[in-house]
């Protein structure tokens, strides 16, 4: 079965195409051999090409049927772990689940919960390496508000200093109706993920260090009300 790999990719081919395509042809205007031109020109080209399909692969998932889950939205390694006030938009204290995705995870972000989803906006920043603690709040990032029945979780899509941008698919004018685990947005080339959750609704059930998927690994559970 082959994997689905994300359109966003076209652009990113055709670009290494037309690099090394002028480049293998300045080469041949020089008489380069055929050899020299497959090693510095077809060869690197076909790698790149190669990992840009792996980077935008967008494997399916199925989301736990669990009502009280709250699953990962990205795929990575939980970062830390952390109590803090969330001053601006949930107004309460929170726990923050931070998500650090490498290079060679898949970077389609997927809505942690069911519920009715926000884009709040763009905010510009700094470009701080994803795995520093202030980079949460000072780099570049999109922040997203889903509100569920049980509870409501912040996400901030946060660009790290490889980053070229990072996307939220719904309509950003009015709030969208999503699914637990559906698709709502993509991190380009390696970035970190931050989950809010209002302390008093969720117990916490990963720990830093645990590998999560988004979309299927359950991180936290609501508490009953």
């Amino acid at each position: 079965m082959i994997m689905p790999i994300r359109p966003e990719v076209i652009p990113f081919i055709v670009a290494v195409a037309v690099v090394f395509g002028l480049f293998a042809f300045i080469l041949r205007m020089r008489k380069a051999p055929a050899k020299r031109v497959f090693r510095f020109c077809v060869l690197p080209a076909a790698i790149c090409a190669a990992y840009l399909l792996f980077f935008f692969r967008d494997p399916e998932r199925m989301a736990p049927a669990d009502p009280a889950a709250v699953v990962a939205g990205a795929d990575g390694r939980v970062m830390s772990i952390v109590k803090l006030e969330e001053k601006h938009f949930l107004k309460t204290e929170c726990l923050r689940i931070s998500i650090f995705l490498s290079l060679f995870d898949v970077h389609v972000n997927r809505a942690p919960i069911a519920g009715r989803s926000t884009f709040l906006g763009y905010f510009p920043g700094k470009r701080l390496f994803t795995f520093r603690e202030k980079s949460s709040e000072l780099n570049q990032h999109n922040k997203i508000l889903v509100e569920g029945a049980q509870t409501r979780c912040l996400v901030n899509q946060i660009v790290g200093p490889f980053c070229r941008r990072v996307v939220y698919w719904p309509d950003h004018d009015k709030p969208v109706n999503v699914l637990v685990g559906e698709r709502i947005g993509m991190m380009k080339f390696g970035s970190r993920l931050d989950m809010y959750l209002p302390a008093d609704d969720v117990e916490i059930i990963c720990k830093p260090g645990d590998v999560v998927r988004a979309g299927e690994t359950i991180v936290a559970r609501t508490r009953r009300k």
